[in-house]
């Protein structure tokens, strides 16, 4: 009889895969991976595709007992009685194939603390507490496999043991290759995922449709000076050499950032021969307006632009084999993603999380909002990826920001050879901070403000109004009371003069709450007095120009970014900008305790009056270099530590840029019904109309996981507001939060 890899459904009319259909399919996927990726590493590639290849041919080894495949025969969900990875790792090991070893033996539970693991010494490797089965019937699996596999024989022993173990970034990489096969076969199998065919990246035709666009953008006010400074930066940008494979562009607000740096990542891609440009971003609801931007400029006559720019929201990763085919992939030319995806998809040690790093040799990256888009103590570790990404792997970065701060330089960073060169002009950049500063001026409230008191500070300022919270609650509650407020003044019957926007509301909401802001703001006639209630979700990357802005005190980088949301464009006055803190005394708002270290740099800043002397960029710089110097010795330096020593769980942890664990939450109940019943949906919709939640929130609200979908949780009917237009708020999954907050607090419901 065949011996099976995979389980029939026959609820689902799937038929079992045979274990020669899934060991050959996963060999040449891998294959396929591990050689793309090598078309850009500098250097011998042959110890990585023997590494990744052996690991391919070896996974699952284990699946050939008798005890296994008396499971996979029954058309069961239940799980294998012998550890299937522990046969593939025995093998390498015993031909000294360590690093195949360590993919094998790992690969559904995720890299391990290699320290940890040697000291286990004669289970090194091995997943079984009692490894003697496997021992004793692995001559028996090796004779099945070469019988039934006869293409692909289970490879002797190793002559490239001496270099047993890769570096962390190389091992995360091989690691990639092997997972993205396995799991990209198995979800074909089960129907939820098909071929995927990569476009042609037809580099040279979109930097000369891009050129079209801005040239069409620039010249319908061929005069102004904002304009002739933009046109300035994208030649400038365009015309910018390669270099060394890491450039810095220092671009005020704007000055047309978004278009400038991709003019020079096609550039590059033409002259590199890569195979994507990756657009990392700070926050979720800024990228649909950057995606948007893209799709105009680069699609091509006859491409579907969701094929050619992608837009992923949020981490959505899942092990599961039923919700494999959710997981996002970095496959098409050009990648729109967040700060959060792209690094801790780096540091990662779980295969859902690694699939998609596979993909990340030969690519462009433009790196927006430096300042913003990792903690601080993250860049000493990340700047060695990042240098071992161009160096090894022929990858190019863009590290940009309006306040572009210099880590690179500082004392402690790992340094490089050579110096990082400017995108821009010294001239040109002058020229732009000079505008600035006749554009706003920031100002700080030193002594810590009651909840009525910021309403009261907020309601004293006529025009728009901009407010950013720390927190999620914070941001719902403000909006909340000075909803109430307006309510019961008449204000806002059929037009309500609060909005509300944070990632408590889905990406299609946000989208919708952002459109609104956009009329609303090129309203200048009437009902231009009205207050938007956010997180720092806002902060950067969105077109927006508020008369004033409020910023619960956070960091340098964050109050000068909000400068970019406040008279945005240079009109004819000086806005304000206000730095407040929240009194301890009030259980309504909670306190970001992450931001700490950063908001008493900012207060030493005002006081040492160095916020109105010094440029963006100088301020920037020294806010960071001190909030690094403040945990180098700590986080910092554990980083680094655990990198050294390949313990790639405690890296994985420590390099979390949102310290939370959370979970994927759908909100559409169309999608809901349509995952419980097992029916597919694409994977954009689920991002689009879904939200993350931590581990508490969906345990105190009683959330329920889609047994079909595991890794999925329904938020219930009536616990989400929607958009609903002008009428009120929309509060996302705070409006059922809200109750409980307000219920703990004055024991009443809302």
């Amino acid at each position: 009889m065949e011996p099976l890899a995979h389980s029939a459904r026959a609820e689902k009319g799937i038929s079992s895969q045979t274990y020669h259909d899934h060991i050959s399919a996963v060999v040449k996927r891998a294959s396929t991976n591990v050689s793309n990726a090598c078309r850009y590493l500098h250097g011998d590639s042959f110890v990585f595709i023997e590494t990744v290849t052996n690991g391919a041919v070896c996974h699952d080894l284990g699946k050939l007992d008798p005890l296994n495949q008396d499971v996979l025969a029954g058309n069961s969900k239940k799980g294998l009685p012998v550890k299937h990875e522990d046969a593939g790792a025995a093998c390498l090991l015993q031909n000294k194939d360590y690093t195949a070893a360590i993919l094998v033996s790992r690969h559904h539970q995720g890299l391990p603390d290699l320290l940890e693991e040697r000291q286990r010494k004669k289970l090194f490797l091995r997943n079984a507490e009692d490894p003697s089965r496997t021992d004793q019937y692995l001559p028996e699996y090796i004779d099945a496999h070469n019988t039934h596999v006869p293409e692909y024989l289970i490879p002797g022993v190793s002559k490239n043991n001496t270099n047993w173990s890769f570096r962390g970034l190389r091992m995360r990489l091989a690691l990639s290759c092997l997972v993205d096969a396995d799991h990209g076969d198995t979800a074909c199998h089960y129907g939820n995922e098909g071929d995927i065919i990569q476009p042609d990246c037809r580099w040279q035709e979109r930097l000369q449709a891009l050129e079209e666009y801005t040239d069409s953008l620039f010249n319908q006010d061929p005069k102004s000076q904002r304009n002739i400074l933009r046109r300035e930066i994208f030649k400038s940008s365009k015309d910018a050499g390669i270099g060394y494979g890491i450039v810095a562009c220092d671009s005020p607000v704007g000055t047309g950032k978004t278009t400038a740096v991709m003019a020079h990542l096609l550039n590059v891609a033409i002259q590199k021969k890569l195979r994507h440009i990756i657009v990392v971003l700070p926050y979720t609801n800024i990228i649909k307006q950057s995606v948007e931007t893209y799709r105009n400029a680069l699609v091509l006559p006859g491409e579907n632009g969701a094929d050619i720019v992608a837009e992923h929201h949020h981490q959505a990763d899942f092990e599961h084999i039923d919700s494999r085919y959710l997981t996002t992939l970095w496959k098409t030319p050009i990648i729109v993603t967040t700060a959060v995806q792209f690094f801790e998809t780096i540091a990662a040690n779980k295969p859902a999380n690694l699939r998609k790093l596979h993909e990340l040799p030969g690519t462009a990256v433009f790196v927006d909002e430096v300042h913003n888009s990792i903690p601080s103590w993250m860049w000493p570790q990340m700047w060695q990826w990042i240098q071992e990404l161009v160096n090894d792997w022929s990858c190019h970065f863009v590290l940009a920001s309006g306040s572009l701060p210099r880590f690179w330089e500082f004392p402690k960073m790992p340094k490089t050879n050579v110096s990082i060169s400017d995108l821009i002009p010294m001239k040109i950049l002058d020229k732009a901070d000079k505008a600035e500063r006749k554009r706003i001026k920031y100002i700080t409230i030193p002594e810590p403000l009651s909840l009525a008191a910021l309403i009261a500070r907020i309601q004293s300022v006529p025009g728009t109004r901009l407010v950013i919270m720390n927190t999620v609650q914070s941001a719902a509650v403000v909006a909340h009371e000075l909803y109430q407020i307006e309510s019961s003044k008449g204000k806002c019957d059929g037009y309500c003069n609060v909005l509300h926007l944070s990632t408590a509301l889905c990406p299609a909401d946000r989208d919708k709450v952002v459109d609104q802001i956009k009329i609303r703001l090129r309203n200048k006639s009437e009902k231009n007095d009205w207050t938007l209630v956010a997180t720092s979700c806002v902060e950067a990357g969105m077109d927006f120009s508020f008369t004033t802005g409020f910023r619960e005190s956070c960091s340098v980088s964050s109050l000068i970014q909000i400068g970019g949301r406040v008279n945005r464009h240079g009109e004819e006055y000086i806005s304000e900008i206000w730095d407040f803190r929240i009194s301890s005394d009030e259980q309504l708002l909670n306190k970001h305790p992450s931001f700490d270290n950063s908001s008493r740099v900012l207060a030493d800043l005002f006081a040492e009056k160095k916020m109105d002397v010094l440029t963006s960029t100088a301020l920037a710089t020294e806010a960071m270099r001190r909030e690094i110097m403040n945990f180098f010795d700590g986080k910092a330096k554990a980083i680094v530590d655990r990198e050294e020593k390949h313990d790639f769980p405690e890296v994985a942890r420590l390099c979390r840029v949102i310290d939370a664990d959370t979970r994927t939450v759908v909100v559409s109940p169309l999608l809901i019904a349509a995952l419980q019943h097992s029916i597919k949906v694409e994977h954009k919709d689920l991002l689009r109309n879904s939200v993350q939640l931590w581990p508490k929130k969906i345990e105190l609200l009683a959330l329920e996981e889609i047994s079909a979908c595991p890794g999925l949780y329904i938020l219930p009917e009536g616990y989400y507001g929607g958009f609903e237009g002008n009428s009120k708020p929309c509060f996302g999954y705070m409006k059922g939060v809200l109750t409980l907050v307000y219920m703990y607090k004055y024991g009443l419901i809302i």
